[in-house]
């Protein structure tokens, strides 16, 4: 029993920690996820859900902040009691996301680690199944008393209100900049149009039945004694790692011509909510206008607002559309910044770390 209740503790604790920290380093991207869940459940459980909307990153930031300081007291056997119990009202919360999406399919990435680990939304419910297991042991022992504190009690508050602050601060910081680390598609490096091509042949297999018994087969079996079930894949790992990135405007289809040169892309996802604090981003328009680089804002905003936003800044640059969520994962700020050389990415910034033009001309030698 000794061993089950150490086990427990550390298995619960590291994973918390370790969810924890990889949200912290995007608490944007998470955000993204909380609007999500908060969309669909104001669809399809209650409407009052949709009040959360607006309130989705701050709301983030506590969970996450919540995450890592709940994994660490679980550590130190911080008032185990109160942690315990903490952790077993977050993993009910979390189980019953996952379970939903699963079951709904509703939310195809639950985002318990961010974009570092992908997980189907059944393979988070099953996660989140094991995980309340655990914790409901931590739980047990904790109401028994099993569990001694590693600190004396001001100690163990100094130590959590330290984590608290750090972790603050790391939120707010990745919030303002860009995240730490970029696990997306398009970090700095990828070569975009490589990616929205299969790795390998994609292979597929029919799964057939004859009677009552499945047979799996590479050639499409044309006999009225055998019933189609379904397609599968059978090497979906050589599917392509980008699926939805295009961009347009009312004359056409910009995607290709969007991997030709140097390309400086003000990533604007929404109009109406960018921030206009952009004096240096028009100085570097300007600063990169002598040299082979073409400006274009890219945006999900409908026209009136793009035009508005334009004119209030005056962006005397073309725009493009593309769509929201492709904009948001390919740069965590509302406007933000993204340089392309014949579809490489270059260079990612944050409105508040615009570059000087020279270091941008500099990227692309």
């Amino acid at each position: 029993m000794k061993f089950l209740k150490e086990i427990s503790k550390y298995l619960v604790g590291g994973l918390f920690i370790f969810s924890g920290l990889i949200k912290l380093n995007d608490p944007v991207g998470t955000s993204i996820k909380m609007h999500e869940y908060f969309d669909v459940f104001a669809d399809d459980i209650a409407g009052f859900f949709g009040v959360f909307v607006p309130y989705a990153l701050p709301i983030a930031v506590f969970l996450v902040v919540l995450e890592v300081l709940l994994g660490v007291a679980v550590l130190l056997n911080y008032k185990m009691k109160l942690t315990s119990a903490a952790l077993l009202v977050l993993i009910v919360f979390f189980t019953f996301l996952t379970f939903y999406s699963a079951y709904f399919n509703k939310v195809t990435d639950c985002g318990c680690f961010g974009d570092a680990i992908k997980l189907t939304p059944w393979e988070s419910f099953r996660k989140d199944v094991i995980l309340l297991f655990f914790i409901l042991i931590v739980t047990y022992f904790s109401f028994k008393g099993a569990y001694k504190p590693l600190l004396h009690h001001r100690i163990g508050n100094i130590a959590i209100g330290s984590i608290s602050l750090i972790c603050l601060y790391v939120a707010i910081h990745a919030i303002n900049h860009l995240p730490f680390i970029d696990f997306r598609t398009y970090k700095v490096g990828n070569h975009i149009p490589t990616l929205m091509q299969p790795s390998a042949p994609l292979v597929f297999e029919y799964i057939m039945e004859k009677d009552g018994k499945e047979i799996a087969t590479e050639t499409y079996i044309d006999d009225p004694s055998y019933k189609f079930i379904e397609t599968r894949e059978k090497n979906p790992e050589a599917k392509p790692k980008i699926t939805d990135y295009a961009i347009s405007n009312d004359e056409g289809d910009f995607t290709e011509e969007s991997f030709r040169g140097n390309k400086l892309f003000i990533i604007v996802y929404d109009a109406e909510k960018a921030s206009n604090k952009i004096d240096n981003i028009k100085n570097l328009i300007k600063g990169v206008s002598n040299y082979n680089v073409s400006p274009a804002i890219i945006t999900a905003s409908i026209y009136n607002e793009i035009e508005a936003y334009r004119h209030r800044n005056q962006l005397a640059i073309p725009f493009y559309y593309s769509d929201a969520t492709v904009l948001k994962t390919i740069v965590r700020s509302n406007p933000g910044i993204i340089l392309l050389k014949d579809g490489v990415i270059k260079g990612k910034w944050h409105y508040n770390d615009t570059p000087e033009a020279k270091e941008v001309i500099d990227l692309l030698k």
